[in-house]
C-alpha cells in the first residue's frame, strides 16, 4: 500500500512531495486528467482507467478499491471532478462497509497497552485501508458538491457517519487517530454533511445532521465543536423550520427542549459559559444570536445578566450601560434603565465621546413619564448641543422627544407663566422635528397629541389626518388620534364612526383598545346600554384570547407584553363597567364589577376609587371616604380620589369647605386641566358668596370639560 510505502496518508489538498511518486506520473493519456480531446468516446476512457488501475496495482500491490481511491484522489486534486467521480463510482462501498466496520471495531479492541512481543491478531482490512476508503467517500461527496449535486453529495457523506457510528456507537475514544487519518477524515465529514444539506435546501436534514454531530463525543476540538453548536443554534433561530427533536436524540437529558427556540437558547447559553471559562475564543456572533433569541421570548432580565457577565473589552462602559438599559426598559423596568443612562451622561464619561443612542433612549423613556420630564429635556438637549454633522439624522428625533417632554413638564408645572412658556417650547420643538423628519408618522402623531392637549383642535385635526395618511393602514394610532380630536370637538358620533373604520384595520391588541374607546364615546353620548354591550364584546374577546393562550403557554411567554396589555385592558373594562352601573343606579351589578376588578388587582387606586363612588351614590359618605383614603394610600397623587374626597367633605357641611378647598387646590396643582376640580371650587365660592370668582371657575370648568373623554382615555 501507498500508506505503508510513504509512511503517511496524503492530505486532501496537499500534493505528493516525491517527484517519483504516483501523483507525478503523467496520466494525461488516460483521459482522466484535463481533457483536451473532448471527442474521445467513453469506451476508450474506461479502457484507459482500467490500464491506469493495473499500473497502480503492479507498482504498489494495491487491491482494486484502493487503486481507484488513489486515482480518484489524484483527479480531485487536479480539479477534474467529473473524472474523479467516474473513478469513485467504481468502488463498491456497500460491499466493503461490513469489513470497514469490523476493522474499526478490532482496532479499538486491541488499542489497549500491549507488551512489545505481543502479537496483534490480523484483520481482513487494515486501518490504513479504512482511512483510504473513507477518504474516497469524502472526496466523492466533495466532487458531487463541486458539480452542484448537493443532495447526492450529502447522501454519500452520510455513509461515512453511518459506518463510524455503527462501529463506534459511544463515540471515538482518544488516540484512534495516532497512526491513521480516519479521525481526521471523519471530522471533515461531520462538518461537511450539514453544509451539503443546507445547500440542497433541506434544512430539516441539516438540523438533524448537526444534532448527529453533538449526540456523541467525536473528539472534535473545543473550537470546532463550538462552531457546530453555533451553526445549529443559528439555523434553529432563522431557518423558519420547526425541526422537532426526536425522542432518541435527547441532547440535554432531563432538560430536553420543547422547541427550536429553547434548543437554540440552551446551545447559546452553553457557548456563553465556554467563552466565560476561556475554553473557546470570544465570538461576537454568539452574543448577537443570544440577544435575538432572548428578545424574541421576552427574557430580557436573563439577557441583562449575560450582558453584565460579558468580559471586559467586549463592550466599553457606555455601550454596556446602554445595552443594559435596553434590556431593563424592554422588561418594563424603566427606572432601572434611566439610572443606567444617567451614568452615561455623568461626570465619569465626560471625557469620552458622547454616546448619542443612550441620550436618545433616555429622552424617550423620560417622555413616557411626566415626573421625568425635566430629565428628558436634559437628555434631548445633549443631542441637540452636539455640533456633529455626522449625526444630523438624530436631530429630528431629539426635537420630538424634547417637545413631548416640554409638554409633559407644562402639565405638571405649578406656575402659570412657566406652563405657558413650556407649552410654547413644546410646539416649537415638535414643529422643528416635523421639518427634520417630514416622513415620520411618530413625529406627526406627537405634534397632533400636543396640539390636542393644548386645545389647538384645528391644527390637531390636520396633524391627525396627515398621520393617518402616513401610516397607511400599518397602524391604527392615527385613527385613534383622529377619533380623540373629533371627540374633543364634541362630535362624538363622528368620532365613533372613525373608531369603527379603524376596527376593520386593527390587530388584536389595537382592536381591544379601540373597543374600549368606542365604549367611552358611547358613554359620552349618554348611551349606557350600548356601552355595556361594547364592553361585553371586549371582555368576551379577551377571555377567548386567554383560553387560546392557556392551550399554548409557550406563545403566551413569548408575547408577554401583549398578555400584560390584555390584562390591563380587562381590568380597565371592569372598572369602567362598575362606573357605568353606578351612574345608572344598578348598584348590585356595580359591586360585582368592582369585586372582579379587585380580584384582578387588589392594590389598584382606581378600583378603590370606583368603590368609593359606589358608596357615595348610596349616600354612604363615611364608607366612601374610607375607600377614597385607601385609593390615596395606594397612589397619593391620584387626582380623581382627591377631587372625590373634596366633594364628600362639601356635603358634610360648610365647616368642611376650607379642607375641601385645600384638596381641590392640591388636585389642580397636580392636574391643572381637571374640570371637576374647577367646578367644585366654583360651587364653594358660590356658596360662600364670591359670585365673580365662582363665575371664573365655572367658565374654566366648562372649557376644560370639552376634553373630558380624551382625558379619560389617555
Amino acid at each position: 500500500m501507498l500508506c505503508a510505502c510513504s509512511g503517511e496518508q496524503f492530505k486532501l489538498d496537499e500534493p505528493p512531495q516525491s517527484p517519483e511518486s504516483l501523483a507525478t506520473r503523467d496520466f494525461s493519456a488516460s483521459g482522466l486528467s484535463s481533457r483536451t480531446t473532448g471527442d474521445r468516446e467513453s469506451k476508450l476512457e474506461d479502457f484507459q482507467v482500467d490500464e491506469a488501475e493495473s499500473t497502480l496495482k503492479e507498482a504498489l500491490s494495491l487491491n482494486y478499491e484502493e487503486a481507484r481511491a488513489l486515482l480518484g484522489r489524484l483527479e480531485y486534486q487536479r480539479g477534474n471532478f467529473d473524472a474523479a467521480l467516474q473513478v469513485f463510482q467504481g468502488i463498491d462501498i456497500s460491499g466493503l462497509t461490513p469489513k470497514m466496520i469490523k476493522a474499526i471495531v478490532e482496532r479499538i479492541q486491541y488499542r489497549k497497552p500491549r507488551s512489545k512481543g505481543e502479537i496483534v491478531p490480523p484483520s481482513a482490512m487494515s486501518m490504513h485501508s479504512v482511512s483510504l476508503l473513507v477518504e474516497a467517500i469524502l472526496l466523492k461527496a466533495k466532487s458531487l458538491e463541486e458539480l452542484a449535486q448537493y443532495r447526492e453529495a450529502a447522501k454519500e457523506c452520510g455513509i461515512i457517519l453511518d459506518i463510524v457510528e455503527s462501529a463506534l456507537p459511544n463515540g471515538i475514544p482518544e488516540g484512534i487517530g495516532e497512526d491513521c487519518k480516519l479521525e481526521e477524515m471523519f471530522h471533515k465529514a461531520l462538518e461537511l454533511l450539514p453544509a451539503l444539506w443546507t445547500k440542497a435546501g433541506l434544512l430539516d436534514q441539516a438540523i438533524a445532521s448537526y444534532r448527529r454531530v453533538l449526540i456523541r463525543p467525536w473528539n472534535l476540538n473545543p473550537q470546532k465543536l463550538a462552531g457546530v453548536q453555533k451553526e445549529l443554534a443559528s439555523m434553529l433561530l432563522y431557518s423558519a423550520v420547526e425541526a422537532t427533536l426526536p425522542p432518541q436524540l435527547q441532547l440535554w437529558g432531563l432538560a430536553s427542549p420543547q422547541s427550536n427556540m429553547e434548543e437554540a437558547i440552551l446551545l447559546l447559553l452553553v457557548l456563553m459559559s465556554k467563552v466565560a471559562c476561556g475554553e473557546i475564543k470570544r465570538d461576537e456572533e454568539i452574543m448577537d444570536h443570544l440577544t435575538y433569541a432572548l428578545s424574541i421570548v421576552g427574557q430580557f432580565e436573563l439577557l441583562a445578566e449575560h450582558v453584565e457577565q460579558a468580559l471586559p473589552g467586549i463592550y466599553n462602559r457606555a455601550e454596556r450601560w446602554y445595552l443594559l438599559a435596553l434590556c431593563y426598559s424592554a422588561a418594563g423596568q424603566n427606572e432601572a434603565a434611566l439610572n443606567l443612562l444617567k451614568k452615561v451622561s455623568g461626570c465619569s464619561e465626560s471625557k469620552n465621546k458622547p454616546h448619542i443612542p443612550s441620550f436618545l433612549l433616555g429622552a424617550k423613556l423620560c417622555s413616557q413619564d411626566s415626573k421625568h420630564a425635566h430629565e428628558g429635556i436634559n437628555f434631548a438637549r445633549k443631542v441637540l448641543d452636539m455640533d456633529d454633522h455626522q449625526n444630523q439624522h438624530f436631530i429630528g428625533q431629539a426635537h420630538m422627544f424634547l417637545g413631548v417632554c416640554h409638554g409633559n413638564a407644562a402639565r405638571i408645572s405649578l406656575s402659570d407663566s412657566e406652563r405657558v412658556l413650556l407649552h410654547k417650547e413644546s410646539l416649537n420643538s415638535l414643529n422643528n422635528a416635523a421639518l427634520n423628519r417630514k416622513e415620520d408618522p411618530e413625529v406627526m402623531y406627537s405634534l397632533g397629541v400636543e396640539n390636542m392637549l393644548q386645545r389647538n383642535l384645528g391644527a390637531a385635526f390636520e396633524n391627525a389626518i396627515v398621520c393617518t395618511e402616513m401610516m397607511a393602514g400599518n397602524s391604527v394610532k392615527g385613527w385613534k388620534l383622529l377619533a380623540l380630536v373629533v371627540s374633543a370637538e364634541q362630535r362624538f358620533r363622528d368620532a365613533q364612526t372613525v373608531v369603527e373604520i379603524a376596527l376593520d384595520e386593527a390587530g388584536r391588541i389595537d382592536q381591544f383598545e379601540l373597543l374600549r374607546l368606542k365604549a367611552i364615546l358611547q358613554i359620552a353620548q349618554e348611551q349606557p346600554k350600548q356601552a355595556i354591550e361594547t364592553y361585553r364584546i371586549l371582555l368576551s374577546l379577551i377571555q377567548a384570547q386567554r383560553d387560546s393562550q392557556a392551550k399554548n403557554p409557550e406563545q403566551a411567554r413569548i408575547f408577554n407584553s401583549e398578555v400584560l396589555a390584555e390584562r390591563n385592558l380587562e381590568l380597565a373594562a371592569w372598572q369602567d363597567l362598575a362606573d357605568i352601573y353606578t351612574k345608572i343606579g344598578s348598584w348590585s351589578d356595580a359591586k360585582i364589577c368592582v369585586d372582579k376588578a379587585k380580584l384582578m388587582e387588589f392594590h389598584s387606586s382606581r378600583s378603590w376609587h370606583v368603590t368609593g363612588m359606589l358608596f357615595e351614590a348610596q349616600s354612604l359618605h363615611k364608607e366612601a371616604l374610607v375607600s377614597f383614603s385607601v385609593a390615596l394610600s395606594v397612589e397619593p397623587d391620584y387626582v380623581p380620589s382627591i377631587v372625590a374626597t373634596a366633594e364628600v367633605l362639601m356635603k358634610l357641611g360648610t365647616q368642611s369647605f376650607s379642607i375641601a378647598r385645600s384638596f381641590l387646590m392640591h388636585a389642580l396643582r397636580l392636574d391643572p386641566t381637571n374640570h371637576e376640580a374647577w367646578l367644585n371650587l366654583g360651587l364653594i365660592s358660590k356658596m360662600e358668596g364670591s359670585l365673580k370668582q365662582a363665575a371664573e371657575f365655572f367658565q374654566a370648568a366648562h372649557e376644560l370639560k370639552l376634553s373630558a373623554p380624551i382625558q379619560s382615555f389617555l
